[in-house]
């Protein structure tokens, strides 16, 4: 079959414009021809996100793709961390088969830290030997990224014979170290690390751009770094990419790549070093099987209204149109099932904090961020029992283990603001037990207790009402329509903040609250922890603030 496209060709080798015909042949571009004019509309490569956990759009991947290709997005650069988490090799091997049903370019890659720590309760554990034989395989596109910070400084023998690993096959090891710099930084990257998309500054982001590594601009649905980091782009055009790391299902049915593309030419950046980070750096890095608009690639491609605003026309993967006009044409398939989810229902009382001290540990969340900080409360008691404080802003945060019967890990938390009510979520980082923040004992068991029912969602309860988002596959993503998700998503997410969060993704934030290799504190299902100092930390203090 043989098809050919019109308009002004955006010619990324050569940084030039010019009205140009492209020639499909077979999925593949065959040749581009100039003309002597073209209808204004814009011939471009495809988006990637260069980092995203799919399973945080709480979709498989073959729904994911469905969105994603709407807003001009071609491929994803995929850590399947998350289900690997929960079902460890068979998780992956889900994420792989379910992305093989669509056109649509999955990289994925082989997580490689899972559990992504000890001081949690993970549902599988995947080895040097797992990653061996996942980075074997074609399909396996990098190691995934390497969250134990620590251990590649001390050049922990498990973690660096997981890098070695990729090395043996000639793929990238991508990084996560928030924070580090200097001699750390370079110790971190001295072992291979190629890539950090967890940069808080331009100064972070500097030290190690300075040692080689790529670093990822990122946008999600709770954390952000695109301010602090977008003059980099123009300084570094080879060296800088974009994701959304994680991206909610509502967040993801407005926009994606498209959006912080079209953000950082609209605060003046080269538009072709804003185009090289978002379509080309990523597959250059990967070596992705991802078009490039020359003769010969495969005909992955884009076409927008404009270089402002992007609005994306329609896409083309392997030379088919997989979306048109806001639309997407990727068929809706029917996603198998899989989980691993054994908790069993909890009374209120399992909630129940005794106050062993004056003054609590209190951890505080940050509106679109990862990071959280402490700070010590004096505790609100009631016969005995520490309890929330709802004119503080103190809540209670629960870790329920979803993989075995035991006790919930308790503490408190400020900045969700819910004045009566509570939410749960099994969307977890990493481990994926069940979370949950309340203003009192029996709202908590409730909030748990719906997921427990239906074993895997997240909930919203309030005293008179009730709301559930059903997350059947593996506990953290849905079988069903990915628009419809999103509607629910965003009811439920509405009901949080009418009971008074005033959180911009109330869920998102929460589910970043058991994620120990962000510092500073937060809670696993054994207990308080300090990411900074990566130990467990007492709930109470008896030392004056």
């Amino acid at each position: 079959m043989k098809d050919s496209i019109q308009g002004q060709f955006v010619d990324m080798e050569n940084r030039d414009i010019y009205p140009a015909e492209i020639v499909l042949a077979e999925g593949k571009i065959k040749a581009v021809e100039r003309l002597g004019s073209a209808p204004e509309v814009f011939l471009m490569p495809g988006f990637i996100d260069a980092h995203v956990h799919v399973e945080s759009s709480m979709l498989v991947p073959s729904e994911f793709a469905r969105l994603a290709v709407v807003h001009g997005t071609v491929a994803t650069v995929s850590d399947p961390h998350e289900i690997a988490n929960v079902c460890g090799m068979e998780g992956v091997r889900y994420m792989l088969d379910d992305g093989r049903k669509v056109n649509f370019k999955f990289c994925f890659g082989a997580p490689s830290c899972v559990p992504a720590t000890p001081f949690e309760t993970a549902g599988a554990t995947i080895t040097a030997g797992d990653i061996d034989r996942l980075l074997s395989e074609e399909d396996i596109g990098y190691l995934s990224e390497m969250m134990n910070w620590p251990g590649v400084i001390a050049r922990n023998p498990e973690v660096m014979e997981k890098i070695a690993v990729a090395k043996k096959y000639g793929k990238p090891v991508d990084g996560h170290a928030p924070g580090l710099r200097g001699a750390m930084a370079e110790q971190y990257a001295s072992a291979g690390i190629s890539t950090d998309h967890e940069c808080f500054t331009r100064e972070e982001a500097l030290d190690k751009l300075k040692l080689g590594m790529k670093v990822i601009i990122r946008e999600g649905s709770a954390a952000r770094n695109f301010e602090a980091l977008a003059g980099l782009i123009d300084d570094y055009p080879d060296h800088i990419m974009f994701c959304s790391d994680d991206k909610h299902p509502d967040s993801l049915v407005e926009g994606h790549i498209n959006t912080l593309v079209s953000l950082a030419v609209s605060r003046g950046n080269d538009l072709f070093k804003v185009l090289r980070a978002a379509c080309v750096n990523p597959v250059r890095h990967y070596g992705m099987n991802v078009g490039q608009l020359k003769p010969g690639d495969p005909a992955d491609f884009i076409v927008v209204r404009d270089l402002v605003d992007f609005g994306v026309l329609s896409t083309y993967i392997n030379g088919a149109r997989v979306a048109d006009k806001g639309r997407s044409l990727i068929p809706r398939g029917k996603p198998a099932g899989i989980n691993n989810f054994c908790a069993g229902k909890v009374a209120a009382s399992g909630f129940r904090v005794r106050a062993s001290g004056e003054y609590l540990r209190i951890i505080e969340a940050h509106d679109g961020e990862l990071i959280t900080s402490g700070a010590l409360e004096k505790a609100k008691v009631c016969d005995g029992f520490a309890v929330p404080d709802t004119t503080r802003d103190i809540l209670k945060i629960a870790v329920v283990n979803r993989y075995e019967n035991a006790p919930p890990a308790v503490a408190f938390v400020r900045n969700f603001g819910i004045k009566e009510g509570a939410i749960a979520s099994s969307v977890a980082h990493d481990c994926h037990n069940i979370i949950a923040v309340g203003s009192d004992d029996k709202l908590l068991a409730r909030a748990v207790n719906l997921i427990v029912d239906s074993k895997g969602g997240i909930s919203a309860v309030s005293g008179s009402e009730e709301m559930l988002l059903p997350l059947p596959v593996a506990g953290i993503m849905s079988d069903a329509d990915g628009y419809e998700v999103a509607r629910k998503y965003t009811a439920i997410e509405a009901m949080a903040k009418s009971m008074g969060s005033t959180l911009q993704s109330p869920f998102m934030t929460l589910s970043f609250m058991a994620l120990l290799v962000i510092p500073d504190l937060k809670l696993s299902d054994r207990g308080l922890f300090s990411g900074k100092d990566f130990r467990f930390v007492p709930l109470f203090s008896r030392n004056v603030p």
